[in-house]
Parts: structure tokens; C-alpha cells; sequence
């Protein structure tokens, strides 16, 4: 009898639950925050690691959106001051890609077509820019090959005109912080997983008009048309920057300008960026916890 109530006492003993195991992460990034289309990518001897998803907040992530300009299909619209990037398609649609623009990129106007693409190109200053900051541009004077630390990132397209080259390119960024925003050097920046992706859907010839100031306030209406901040130069020795709030705006506002009437960015004590573009704060070792993002009717 004892035997029996000793095994029956054994079979009613409950196992301790397992210890919860950590969830797997790939380049410091836990795997149910890697965003689609965002992933680790390995190309040509080269590893681009995951984007950060809060770098991808509101609308600065790829997106196939309805196409509400003018350009005819299988051409590229940029708009440089909602920072869009779209590839027009026969349906009525548009893959949309978020872009940075640089000083070189703030001046660029009218319709160009793509001569030429390269991957992983290198990177030499024009004399343009050696003659502007030549504190800046100096050291590279006789440029950077193609790779990791190239400025051109994993993917380059050649804005032509006719026969001559404009020197503007559309190309991939190793600087996270800058994709909705402005910068201080560059044409048009995509993520370099972007990039990749425009550089495979796209062939040689394609035209590439630019959206005017007018026709983006017009279209995207006013809070996209004036999204991101002015950044200062980007040194890649010097680790990512946080994501930037104020080019995080929300999706709901987008394809939406009368929604937007009247809304802002509404700074608050968490903020990292200064209207002009510089960090208020120190960025930290992953670059996305310090994120506000808080858009609202303005008041008063």
C-alpha cells in the first residue's frame, strides 16, 4: 500500500515549466522586429545588416502606394521635398521609396535618364566639392573604391542628360539617420536595401522627372512636403545616428493633405534633433530606443 501511494504521489508531481529562451537575434536586431524587405542581405563578398526598424517608422519605409502624380509609367518621380522616390507603375501604382536628399540633390530640377548603373561603385569628389570644402573633401581627393565605406553605398544610378553626364546619382547610404531627411553632401540616398531593390526593377534608359516644391505641396500636402530635418555631416567612423522623429510622420497622413492641415511635429523633452538638425542628446549604442515621434494640430 505504501509503494502504491508513494507512486501515486510521483504521478501527480508537475514538471516546472521550461525556462523562457531568448528570442534569436541577427545583427543585434531581435527577429519579430526585422522589417520585411529590411532583412541581413549579403552581396558580392559585402554584408549589409538589418535596418533597424526604428529607423522605418511612419511612412520612411518601402511601400506600394497608389500613384497620384503625373508621370507616365515605367518612369521614376522624386520628390526631394517629401523625400519620395517612386518607380510608376501600369496600374495605377507606385513602388514609393523614402530618400535623403544632399546639397547636391537640393539643386536638382527637370528630367534626366538613367545610362548607366553599377554595384558597389567607388566614389571620387568633383572638383566642385574639392573647390566648396576642400576641409571636407581634401582627404578624398583621389576617391574611395567601391564597398562598405564608399559614400555611394551598394548601388548606383547616373542621371544623364542626352550624352553628358549630370554628376547627380541616385545611389544607397550607409547613413541610416539621413533617409527622410536632408543632408549636407549627396544626390538622392536610398537605404542600401532600397537600392538594391530600385536597381533590380529598373532598366537602362529610364526617365527620371523631379516633382516641383509646388506640385509636391499640391500632391502630398503640406506636413510630408516639409518632413525630416537639415543633418550635418555623417562620418561613418562615428557609428549610426538615432532615427530622426520628425521624418517618422504617420502613415495616416499620407495620401492625405487635408488631414494634414494644421498638424506639426510637436517637439517635447525627449527630443534628439534641434531644428537645424543637430542632436540634442547622445545617440545610444543601438541608435532607435531615443525616438519620439508626436505629430498634432498645432495650437493656438
Amino acid at each position: 500500500m505504501g509503494l502504491c501511494a508513494a507512486l501515486s504521489l510521483t504521478a501527480c508531481v508537475v514538471a516546472p515549466p521550461p525556462e523562457p529562451q531568448p528570442e534569436q537575434t541577427i545583427d543585434g536586431i531581435p527577429v519579430s522586429q526585422i522589417v520585411p524587405g529590411y532583412e541581413r542581405i549579403e552581396d558580392n563578398g559585402y554584408v549589409l545588416p538589418a535596418v533597424p526598424a526604428g529607423y522605418l517608422a511612419g511612412v520612411n519605409r518601402r511601400a506600394v502606394v497608389p500613384y497620384r502624380g503625373t508621370v507616365a509609367p515605367g518612369s521614376i518621380e522624386v520628390d526631394p521635398y517629401a523625400k519620395f522616390l517612386y518607380w510608376v507603375q501600369a496600374d495605377g501604382t507606385a513602388v514609393r521609396y523614402p530618400i535623403a536628399v544632399g546639397r547636391e540633390g537640393r539643386g536638382i530640377s527637370g528630367s534626366f535618364s538613367i545610362a548607366r548603373k553599377a554595384e558597389w561603385p567607388g566614389w571620387t569628389p568633383t572638383a566642385n566639392m574639392l573647390r566648396r570644402e576642400p576641409e571636407v573633401y581634401g582627404p578624398f581627393r583621389n576617391g574611395i573604391p567601391g564597398g562598405l565605406a564608399s559614400p555611394l553605398g551598394a548601388r548606383a544610378l547616373y542621371l544623364y542628360r542626352g550624352s553628358r553626364d549630370t554628376y547627380y546619382r541616385i545611389h544607397g547610404t550607409n547613413d541610416l539617420s539621413s533617409i527622410g531627411s536632408s543632408g549636407s553632401a549627396g544626390c538622392i540616398r536610398l537605404f542600401n536595401q532600397d537600392a538594391i531593390d530600385l536597381y533590380n526593377r529598373i532598366p537602362d534608359g529610364t526617365r527620371v522627372v523631379i516633382r516641383s516644391r509646388e506640385d509636391s505641396v499640391r500632391i502630398e500636402g503640406p506636413l510630408m512636403a516639409t518632413r525630416g530635418v537639415q543633418l550635418p555631416p555623417f562620418y561613418s567612423g562615428e557609428g549610426q545616428r538615432p532615427p530622426v522623429p520628425q521624418a517618422m510622420v504617420p502613415d495616416e497622413y499620407y495620401g492625405n493633405p487635408a488631414a494634414q492641415a494644421g498638424v506639426s511635429y510637436i517637439p517635447d523633452e525627449t527630443d534628439i534633433y534641434g531644428v537645424d538638425g543637430a542632436p540634442l542628446a547622445a545617440a545610444s549604442p543601438t541608435g532607435v530606443e531615443m525616438i519620439s515621434t508626436s505629430y498634432a494640430p498645432a495650437q493656438g
